[in-house]
């Protein structure tokens, strides 16, 4: 348990410095910063891969499933890489919230912010919940597989372009329980209407953005599932792929018509790690064979997007 408070620890002292000092004044993120931001979250991420090969060498975490630290390592990294590119669905349906509402950019940061924290402690309960499940009935490691497989498939035949969170369920919902303004001031969450208590523009798009991200998390938690059911390299793979989740979206969601082939991408990792479910008590796939076929999914779907003229892809 020490172990995880330390981890914890951490986390709540990345988000206080994040909020309380660099970006305690609002501000424009420019794509320099937000790329500046997003090397250092993924150098943080990557470097921690030291710390959890000396946490399963010199036993002072739990190892349930007896990995040892150089699989360890790899089952983290892995992990880590399926939520990175997991996230960059969210990124595109973040950027509709936003534009839906029409968030100004100098209050996105820290509408993202505070939907980190939310989506920290949901998630801590899926994976608590998911790893239980998965090492109490042997069974359930099949129905994430069928799962992930059905979402690859939906994936492949979806258009998220039809996405208007105006019409949302979440959104109609939410006018019947509280009062809503289309008036936004500074990034308050909440304002003072002709003597009534109103949520802002700004709350309603933090209310969408963390109910989706419980969605996205149904498909990229039992994905890392399929990596590994080690608790705790489950959720700091996953925490701190989220932690960059902010400046990724500032980087990339300005570019988000030139990654037309990620999902593509998405597609191929989500089908692979269901297939790895189904077939996890037949075959024993190593772990640098996910890894490369994670890693180059994903790096074929960007050079496919860049490389491909756009006309052609049409």
């Amino acid at each position: 348990m020490l172990i995880w408070g330390a981890f914890i620890g951490l986390i709540i002292v990345f988000l206080a410095l994040d909020l309380g000092v660099f970006h305690k004044n609002d501000h424009v993120i420019k794509t320099k910063e937000a790329g500046i931001w997003t090397a250092i979250w993924v150098t943080v991420a990557l470097s921690f891969s030291g710390v959890i090969y000396w946490l399963f060498s010199s036993g002072l975490i739990d190892n349930p499933t007896g990995l040892t630290p150089n699989n360890a390592v790899l089952k983290y990294i892995t992990g880590y890489l399926i939520e990175l590119s997991l996230s960059i669905d969210n990124v595109f349906v973040i950027a509709v919230i936003f534009s839906s509402f029409k968030i100004p950019p100098l209050y996105q940061h820290r509408v993202l912010f505070w939907g980190i924290l939310g989506a920290i402690f949901f998630r801590a309960l899926m994976i608590v919940f998911g790893v239980a499940l998965i090492t109490k009935f042997d069974w359930a490691i099949y129905v994430f597989g069928v799962f992930l497989l059905f979402t690859a498939f939906k994936m492949l035949k979806s258009d998220d372009k039809g996405f208007d969170p105006k019409t949302s369920f979440i959104f109609k919902q939410l006018k019947k329980v509280y009062p809503i303004t289309s008036v936004i001031k500074g990034h308050d969450f909440f304002i003072k209407r002709m003597g009534v208590n109103a949520a802002t523009p700004l709350f309603v798009a933090l209310v969408i953005i963390e109910l989706t991200d419980i969605l996205f998390a149904l498909d990229s938690i039992p994905a890392i599932l399929a990596i590994t059911a080690d608790p705790f390299i489950v959720f700091s793979s996953n925490i701190l792929a989220i932690l960059g989740l902010r400046s990724m979206y500032f980087l990339i969601s300005r570019m988000l018509e030139k990654f037309r082939y990620i999902n593509y991408s998405l597609v191929v990792i989500l089908a692979f790690v269901g297939l790895k479910m189904l077939f996890t008590h037949h075959i024993e796939i190593a772990e640098w064979v996910s890894l490369t076929v994670i890693s180059v999914a994903l790096a074929g779907g960007v050079l496919a997007s860049l490389l491909i003229p756009e006309k052609e892809a049409a």
